[in-house]
């Protein structure tokens, strides 16, 4: 990413934050005594035990990755645990733009092309949207009337993401069926647009086709999809304790299945833009807010929760990842920085190929 959409990026995010606070001060009644109460009282024994299924959740994380990698190359099945630790330790203090970091680590550990490594990302975070959608779905499918907030709208949006799910799938399996049939057609459709943008069009599905080379057969696309599911599983019942834990919050302490799901959905979406520190304090007030106006909390138990799960599932494997790194001399922002130009260098190839057949 380059200085100028960085320093957009900045605005927009101190803009979000500034517009946060003057909300909070002129509409929200809120205690500094009651949060701080909240906090105290709350069960920190259910917080560690949601951030041990956190930490299970990566290592189930190395052991896909390593499974996707077994027709390039055959791994024990934990060894890349510390790439996927250290990856997302960079994500979370420099940000999305170091997510390239995981594939560029694993490259580097193995000797594997950073290309292909770039291409079991894409699959992974397939397998995540994929996993994400079906526990949803299932959970508000399941859950009895009235257990969810705005069930109508709820289950029309779960609806809508089992339908983008299952498309998505179908996309995937015709990709990895016919791939370049497939290729083609896009071409000739996005084409109409710009002839250069269907020539990309065509590329980029042709490079993903490769990526999905790593799953042939049906074996490998049950193992990946149920270490999928069951690592999703843990990440919500981390939620889950985690909101069970501020039990001076009737609304918290009750908290359901279905409701902390919602929640890891909506959270899910809301961390797709996460600058560096600064996207700590937006994540937190959006699903702060989300806590407060869906479930009925009070603002200071959801601001406590809120950054009680963000520390929880999401920052809390910083200091694992720290010292993780520290052992292997590796420099997280080096790694970010050398991750985000290998991948502007594919960008910027895959743009003078199709150049070069106009």
């Amino acid at each position: 990413m380059n200085p100028r959409n960085k320093r957009i990026l900045w605005l927009i995010a101190l803009i979000i934050v500034a517009a946060l606070f003057w909300y909070v001060f002129h509409h929200v009644h809120f205690q500094w005594a009651v949060f701080v109460e909240q906090i105290r009282l709350a069960d920190w024994r259910l917080m560690l035990l949601g951030l041990a299924c956190i930490y299970v959740g990566y290592g189930i994380r190395g052991y896909r990755w390593a499974r996707l990698m077994r027709h390039q190359e055959k791994l024990p099945p934990f060894s890349l645990v510390g790439t996927q630790v250290m990856g997302f330790t960079a994500v979370a203090l420099i940000g999305r733009v170091a997510d390239l970091s995981r594939p560029y680590l694993v490259s580097k550990k193995t000797g594997q092309p950073v290309t292909s490594q770039i291409a079991v990302y894409i699959v992974e975070r397939l397998f995540d949207f994929g996993s994400m959608g079906l526990i949803a779905f299932s959970v508000i499918v399941l859950s009895p009337a009235g257990a969810l907030p705005h069930p109508e709208v709820v289950r029309r949006a779960g609806f809508v993401g089992l339908g983008l799910t299952a498309a998505g799938g179908l996309f995937l399996l015709a990709v990895r069926l016919a791939g370049d049939r497939v290729a083609a057609l896009m071409g000739r459709i996005f084409s109409l647009i710009s002839t250069r943008a269907g020539h990309a069009v065509e590329k980029k599905i042709q490079a993903f086709q490769s990526g999905l080379d790593t799953i042939r057969t049906f074996s490998d696309f049950a193992v990946v999809a149920a270490s999928s599911l069951v690592m999703w599983g843990l990440i919500a019942l981390a939620y889950l304790l985690t909101m069970w834990a501020f039990v001076a919050s009737p609304p918290l302490a009750a908290m359901t299945p279905g409701r902390a799901v919602l929640l890891m959905v909506f959270s899910g979406g809301v961390s797709a833009l996460q600058l560096p520190v600064l996207g700590w304090f937006t994540q937190i007030g959006f699903v702060a807010a989300a806590i407060g106006n869906f479930f009925g909390a009070s603002p200071e138990a959801s601001l406590g929760c809120a950054a009680a799960l963000l520390l929880v599932t999401f920052l809390g494997i910083i200091p694992v990842g720290l010292a993780w790194a520290r052992f292997d001399r590796v420099s997280l922002i080096q790694v970010a920085e050398e991750s985000e130009h290998a991948g502007e260098a594919l960008v910027h190839h895959a743009g003078e190929e199709s150049a070069q057949q106009l």
